[in-house]
């Protein structure tokens, strides 16, 4: 796991407070849990349906691909590691309303 490196994916590194190595059995998020219009939870690849926190936990295990953890006003959450590809990016995928 790399912390704060100087660049990643061409952006700061310090953007994100994890920059998790995915194992590789690592899934990959292919849809958004959204409740009233925000995020509440995501579906992976592997048919997994996790909360925001336990997303968070699972990509700083190596669990989940294509991913950093961020903060904001003390809150973690996931984005999207910088890959050149749009259509993988979290803002882009699909969502599902629970």
């Amino acid at each position: 796991m790399r912390k704060n490196d100087s660049l990643y994916g061409g952006l700061p590194a310090n953007i994100n407070v994890v920059n998790p190595v995915p194992r590789p059995d690592a899934a990959s998020i292919v849809s958004l849990v959204k409740k009233n219009g925000r995020i509440t939870g995501y579906l992976l690849s592997d048919g997994q349906t996790l909360t925001k926190a336990q997303g968070v936990e699972l990509a700083k295990q190596g669990g989940i691909r294509g991913v950093a953890v961020a903060e904001r006003k003390g809150t973690e959450y996931l984005r999207s590691l910088p890959d050149g590809e749009d259509g993988n990016n979290l803002g882009n995928l699909p969502s599902t309303s629970m």
